[in-house]
């Protein structure tokens, strides 16, 4: 760790840390917070895949569906209008519309082919965003004269490493930047995020073969054919397989930095209180 100790942490005037967890456990709370108190720089991981590495690839998906539109298509022919995604810190939709659900594409699903091709696309942006982290690093104190930094990262960081690796080289970069702080949710707070998700399923990306083996069990499951697959329940059932799957990976990650309690994340209230959460949690790895 680039801390090697709790006072360490506390006396350095470069805090620099990175957050990973399941998605809804309070890691833009965090980066939120710390960037209201002014004295931090918030990277956001799908920011940076939204607006860089994949923003193009989601304008020309809008720009298509506007050409079959043939009074948006004589405009966009003629350059008289312009379309663009608005992502933002807080609205990141762009990003999960692109990804999509695969199924009937009656009920807005897209062919599996399709839907693996986009999360490729994503998988490739995430790692290149998460090495873009130390140059942000150094942008956000060259620039802005920001000395400490949190990198908010997405909840499927743990699909593209392997933590029991010990040289793994996306961690092995990322540790030697920041500190890897999880955030670790209860069973409670698993299963707040499955009654979360199926009130309002999103897309979210998968291993590829965790994602293979889901789509073969769901279409044998529900003798179902690949484009008759109803989107929203193909994803609400692979969810809190998602959940499952992803754990012992964050399980092994923990091994690269520290943890923290998605309890003790809501209790933080100050950039103070931040400072103390990370200084006992470093006493006890």
């Amino acid at each position: 760790m680039i801390y090697k100790s709790a006072e360490d942490w506390l006396k350095s005037p470069h805090k620099r840390v990175l957050f990973y967890g399941m998605s809804g456990l309070g890691k833009t709370h965090l980066a939120n917070l710390l960037r209201a108190q002014g004295a931090w720089f918030h990277y956001s991981i799908d920011y940076r895949i939204g607006t860089r590495h994949m923003g193009e690839l989601i304008a020309d998906n809008a720009k298509a569906h506007a050409m079959q539109v043939p009074f948006l298509r004589d405009l966009l022919l003629t350059d008289s209008i312009y379309i663009g995604s608005n992502i933002t810190f807080n609205n990141l939709a762009p990003v999960s519309t692109y990804l999509g659900k695969p199924g009937d594409p009656a009920k807005g699903g897209l062919p599996f082919e399709e839907y693996q091709r986009r999360q490729e696309q994503f998988r490739n942006a995430e790692i290149a965003a998460l090495h873009d982290t130390a140059y942000f690093i150094s942008r956000a104190e060259r620039l802005y004269g920001y000395h400490n930094f949190i990198c908010d990262t997405g909840g499927s960081i743990c699909e593209w490493v392997d933590g029991n690796d010990p040289n793994d080289p996306l961690l092995t970069e990322l540790s030697q930047h920041c500190l890897l702080v999880r955030i670790e949710g209860s069973e409670e707070h698993t299963q707040e995020l499955i009654r979360r998700f199926d009130r309002a399923p999103k897309p979210m990306a998968y291993q590829p073969e965790f994602l293979e083996t889901a789509w073969t069990q769901y279409l044998s499951e529900n003798n179902c054919a690949a484009d008759k697959v109803d989107p929203n329940a193909f994803i609400r059932w692979t969810y809190a397989r998602a959940l499952a799957h992803r754990k012992p990976r964050y399980d092994a990650m923990a091994a690269w930095g520290v943890s923290v309690t998605a309890s003790q994340v809501a209790a933080v209230t100050s950039a103070e209180d931040f400072d103390t959460m990370i200084a006992t949690a470093i006493k006890a790895a």
